[in-house]
């Protein structure tokens, strides 16, 4: 997908506030932390063609209206990912701005992991 200069602004700021971990990193942090949480941002109809075993999914377009539900603690780590790693980075300075303190966006999002051989699952 073509981005426009305007959206590629708009993650090109954000990432100066946002960590941004490769996939060895979010692996490892998975590992190290088993309550580490791999959030899938992407929509609905994404998320149901298929994501990463054991993700939990809450799109970008509710992320701030349920994120507070979902993960109750804003000190746990969250590794948030999305189709290429832009979605990502916006929804991880979003969660920060929120007061969640240990969120981490996945370069190169769900295309990554895919390339990576990532354990997948599919349908909710």
């Amino acid at each position: 997908m073509q981005h426009s200069f305007g959206f590629l602004a708009v993650v090109d700021e954000a990432r100066t506030r946002v960590n941004e971990v490769d996939l060895n990193q979010a692996r490892e942090r998975l590992a190290n932390n088993p309550d580490a949480i791999l959030m899938d941002v992407r929509e609905d109809k994404e998320w149901m063609t298929g994501h990463a075993a054991g993700a939990v999914h809450l799109g970008k377009g509710i992320l701030e209206r349920d994120i507070e539900s979902a993960v109750q603690d804003k000190a746990a780590e969250l590794i948030m990912y999305c189709g290429g790693g832009f979605r990502s980075v916006l929804t991880a300075e979003v969660a920060q701005r929120m007061g969640y303190t240990n969120v981490h966006s996945l370069i190169g999002g769900h295309k990554a992991l895919l390339n990576a051989g990532w354990e997948m699952e599919s349908g909710e």
